[in-house]
This record gives C-alpha cells, structure tokens and sequence, in this order.
C-alpha cells in the first residue's frame, strides 16, 4: 500500500506528544466491520459505515473502501455518467488509476496517492473511469471514495473541482517515528492539510508500523471515526482490538489513539487506517441515490432537475458512457 511514503520518517515533523494531565482519551463506542457489494459497472467495495447511524457519522454520509483488488487484463471497471446533488465526493486513490470528468470542467487523473475533492453543490454530472491502458493490463486497484454532507446553507453552491496531488499532503511522524502521518484536509496539531472544505473535517491516512503508537490531538467539537484500511491493530486507550475494512466509532474527547500489533497479518506487516472527524451538521438529512438534500421534496425536486437537464450535461466528445477502447460514435 504505497500511496505516498519516504525514505525515513525521522526526517518530518513529528506529531508532539500528548500530554497526559488533563488529556481526554475518546473511548471507543463501536466497531463494525464493513460488508462487500459492487459499485458502478460491478467492481467490489466494502460499505464502511454500513450498521452506523447517522447521528454517529455526521458530517459524513457514506464511505467505500474500493477493492483492494488485482485484476486480470480486461477486468477494470469504472462508473457510467451519474448526477450529484448537496454535498461533496472526495476519491482517494492509494493504488491504481482513475480518470474523471464531470460537466463543469472538473478532470484528470487520479494516482498515486492523490485526491480528487468535488463539491457538486445544486448539481453536476461526473463519470470515474480506468484509463485504457489499466483496462489492458489490469493491475492493482484500491482506493476510498468519501461522502461528505452540506449544510443547508451550501446546498446550492456553484460545483467547485479540487485535484490534490500526494505529494501535496502534509506528512508527519509519530514522535518514534513508527507511524507515517498523511493529513489531507483539516489540521493535526497546528499542520494543515491541502483539502479545503465547506464543512470543517479532518482527513488522515496513517501508516503504523508493527507495535508503533499514534496518540494523535483531536478537536472536541469533532466526531472522530478510525476505518482499518489493512493490517491488524488496536484502537482506544482500552486497546480494542482491529481488522481490515473495520471501522470504530468514538465517543467525546480531545485525544485518540491508534497502535499497530506486533504480531500483523501474514499479506501486510503494517497497520493502515483512514483517520476522519469533522463538525456535525445537525440538520435533517434526507438521502437517496446520487443526492443529499434535507428534506424529502427537495430530493423530488433533484431528480426532476437531473431528468430536465438542469445539472449540466455531458461534454462535448463524451458519449454517455463508453468503457475505455470501445467504439465512440463519429
């Protein structure tokens, strides 16, 4: 699981420890364990926040971890053209490729580590793809694609496209150095991330290596959510314990603490986790599909403006969906 790494930890700034006299420690209320499906034209995902309630995960909505597959030449698959509506879609690829392209102009490539962070706000239309040569020689395929609510307030937004590259990612250690930090959007003691969102969240990819402790600062006001990328560890000041395509949820505090076994799985010796939290929202949620509204009239209103053409339409060269190699008609 490469997505951005370096030579030695020892060389970043450090993650400052956490002093114990006065420190809460957010104890873990859950931990779930994500179930498979299939997304898009049919490649496997795991649901993470299937079984949480809402309440739990505001400001976030749904999340999915995509593969980790490899796959065999020919077996790449993507999305068909879908609309969006009242909230924003963040993709993090960790291996492989995506492309993307969506009707306000928003587009490119998706790799090594990088992010692509799209509010569709009152509505766009977005395609994610494997490029042709992925198709052809199949590969390695893992990747996050994130769903983070609006408020009210920004709902109605004009689509705004954000292409964060890896090497964008603010990177810290562990004070050990056993633990790689990524910070992509939001802040982690005074380093902020790249991302830049209407809704105040924290997005972290953290690598920990075998018996490595992370005790990483954490805004009160914030959820908090560690999803098990790979890898075996413990979360919470109790250790509870962890597997892959896991998620805990914790409850009030202003610390959280993440530690990789000692005794990892036999496919990966380090412990992968996606550290998120952001500010909730608290506003009625009235979710279905492709859209995120508040009220259940509003969703009537999406999809009657998706099936007018209101939300954009596709641009000019893109038939509404081709797989990559296939015929396009002149």
């Amino acid at each position: 699981m490469p997505a951005v790494t370096v030579d030695s930890t020892l060389e970043l700034a450090r993650v400052p420890q956490v002093p114990a006299e006065g420190t809460r420690q957010r104890p873990v209320r859950s931990v779930t364990t994500a179930p498979t499906g299939f997304e898009g034209e049919g490649f496997p995902v795991h649901r993470a926040f299937a079984g949480v309630s809402l309440r739990d995960l505001d400001p976030f909505i749904h999340m999915d971890q995509m593969g980790e597959v490899e796959y065999a030449p020919g077996e790449p698959k993507g999305t068909p053209w879908h609309p969006h509506r009242g909230f924003e879609t963040v993709t993090y690829m960790i291996d492989g490729e995506f492309e993307h392209s969506d009707s306000h102009g928003g587009g490119g490539k998706i790799m090594d580590g990088a992010t692509q962070w799209m509010t569709a706000g009152s509505g766009i239309l977005h395609i994610e793809t494997p490029p042709e040569h992925l198709v052809m020689s199949g590969g390695l395929f893992h990747g996050i694609q994130l769903w983070v609510n609006l408020p009210r307030a920004n709902k109605w937004n004009p689509p705004r496209y954000q292409a964060i590259e890896g090497a964008q990612a603010t990177l810290l250690s562990s004070p050990d150095g056993g633990a790689l930090v990524r910070v992509i959007a939001g802040e982690v003691a005074g380093h902020k991330g790249p991302g830049s969102t209407f809704t105040p969240i924290s997005m972290i990819h953290a690598t920990l290596r075998p018996g490595a402790r992370l005790v990483l600062p954490w805004r009160e006001d914030f959820n908090a959510l560690v999803y098990s990328l790979s890898g075996r560890g413990s979360v919470g000041a109790d250790n509870r314990p962890m597997e892959a395509s896991q998620l805990a949820v914790f409850g009030a505090g202003d610390a959280l603490t993440i530690e990789a076994s000692t005794r990892p799985d036999s496919r990966t010796p380090d412990f992968d986790v996606l550290i998120l939290g952001g500010q909730p929202i608290r506003e009625p949620v009235a979710h279905y599909g492709p859209f995120v509204m508040n009220t259940k009239e509003e969703l009537i209103q999406a999809f009657e403006d998706f099936q007018a053409g209101r939300m954009g339409v596709i641009p000019a060269g893109r038939t509404p969906h081709t797989q990559p190699g296939e015929q396009r008609p002149q």
